[in-house]
């Protein structure tokens, strides 16, 4: 099925055409490590993890880079205020490791290679003395900023003017800069700022030269797909095309850029001050992850998001149908050949996961309405094909999603007290059955009797 994705440079839906269609490769913003990752972060790890996923099944191969941006100012105020002794490494390794715990509850593939800012110095300084060579970046007081009137390119993704272009940088009023929309590529740093020797004196990297030499550095001057929230298209994305291009001697950058919609809480921007703000970290404690993924999956992704608590519950809903399809059949071997189809068809069209999910639905009704077990077990192969390209279903056991984390409930006892239960049932002692029935709901377990015994979940 041919792949249709939506440009944000030329503002239309248009055929993929990859640079090798023996290799693609896609890089996506990752995280700033100096806090837990909140709800509107996890959205384009989600998105882009389809995306992924779909590419993976149309093409030989791919890689995905996804970064982690561990040296930054909010990471330095993090450090300052933090209990530790205002080193960086202590913050960004701790919440690396979450972010990494976090993503992999909501089902999301790790990424090929994960670059980290802090190791590749070397790389974004030689980009910034090609930039200088040629004409498109200075050093002045320290500073090592990009020279915007240098090249007429800058500004086509945002399609802002100039004006908005100023003025939606917030940019700083300073005596070294040549122009007011001249970016920063190279800070000063001192005291107790981290930094590194360079040609321009010690300092650090700003944000946006890291992305492009990262890129540069794992996927080469020209690459497929670029993904992130919309909120990056500036000046983040407008600066990554303009050193990249720049020091590049004019090599084209990315064939296709891909933006998330904005995401908001109860039709509110989230804000803690307004006691809406959800990191996933705590979100986990209450819904299971898979729940949270298909609540992120519930829009478009270039569509604007309104998550809320009730959206959770009605994603576990959806998802407690889907599963009892699943438990349902129960016996019967899912056809591992069959294929879903019309789930990879929607995903095709821009990654329309709307409507990759009802098809989802779709395929569970057949499962429920078959009566042949060959028809159920190719509805089954089907329903679980079509969940993994959305990131589904991929426990190993699908009753398991009833039973939640048993991590704190005793599995051993409750399959003896299911087991004597039946005992007393078949010895027709009722009472004790019904006793037995009554500890289990105690315990937070309910029990379903059918035709292949009794299965159990938890409330």
């Amino acid at each position: 099925m041919a792949l249709h994705i939506h440009n944000t440079l030329t503002r239309k839906k248009e055929a993929f055409v990859p640079v090798d269609p023996e290799h693609i490769r896609l890089y996506v913003c990752g995280p700033t490590v100096y806090d837990y990752a909140h709800i509107g972060n996890a959205r384009p790890v989600v998105v882009f993890d389809v995306l992924n996923r779909l590419l993976r099944r149309l093409y030989p191969k791919v890689t995905y880079v996804r970064n982690i941006t561990d040296v930054d100012d909010k990471i330095i105020d993090a450090a300052r205020n933090s209990d530790g002794d205002g080193e960086i490494g202590g913050i960004t390794t701790k919440f690396a490791n979450a972010f990494h715990q976090d993503m992999e509850a909501l089902g999301a593939l790790p990424p090929d290679i994960e670059p980290r800012a802090t190791d590749h110095i070397p790389q974004m300084i030689a980009m910034m003395q090609r930039l200088i060579d040629a004409g498109h970046a200075y050093a002045e007081d320290g500073h090592v900023l990009f020279n915007v009137p240098s090249w007429d390119g800058y500004g086509k993704l945002s399609r802002h003017s100039r004006d908005e272009l100023i003025a939606g940088a917030r940019v700083e009023v300073a005596p070294y800069k040549k122009d007011p929309a001249d970016f920063v590529l190279w800070k000063p740093s001192t005291g107790d700022q981290p930094g590194w020797d360079s040609p321009w004196g010690f300092g650090r990297p700003g944000w946006h030269l890291e992305c492009s030499a990262m890129s540069e550095t794992h996927l080469g001057e020209t690459f497929d797909i670029h993904g992130g929230g919309q909120d990056l298209i500036f000046p983040h994305h407008e600066n990554e095309i303009a050193q990249s291009v720049c020091s590049h001697g004019g090599a084209p950058f990315v064939r296709y850029w891909m933006h998330n919609g904005y995401l908001t809480v109860d039709g509110e921007k989230m804000s803690k001050s307004l006691g809406n703000f959800h990191t996933v970290h705590d979100l986990l404690a209450d819904y299971p992850g898979e729940a949270i993924r298909l609540a992120l999956l519930s829009a478009h992704y270039r569509q604007p998001l309104d998550f809320s608590l009730q959206s959770l519950s009605e994603a576990k809903a959806a998802l407690d149908r889907l599963y009892t399809a699943l438990c349902n059949s129960t016996g019967i071997e899912p056809d591992r050949s069959a294929r879903a189809d019309a789930v990879e068809e929607a995903l095709s069209d821009d990654l329309n996961t709307p409507k990759a999910v009802a098809e989802l639905h779709r395929l569970a009704g057949n499962i429920n309405r078959e009566t042949d077990g060959k028809a159920i077990a190719k509805a089954k192969g089907a329903l679980l094909d079509g969940g993994a390209l959305l990131g589904l279903f991929e426990r190993e056991n699908p009753e398991s999603w009833f039973r939640g984390d048993t991590g704190d409930i005793d599995v051993s006892k409750i399959e003896a007290l299911i087991k004597e239960r039946a005992a007393a049932r078949a010895a027709k002692d009722f009472a004790t059955a019904d006793r037995v029935r009554d500890d289990l709901a105690e315990m937070g377990v309910v029990l379903e009797d059918g035709p292949g015994g009794t299965s159990w979940k938890r409330t």
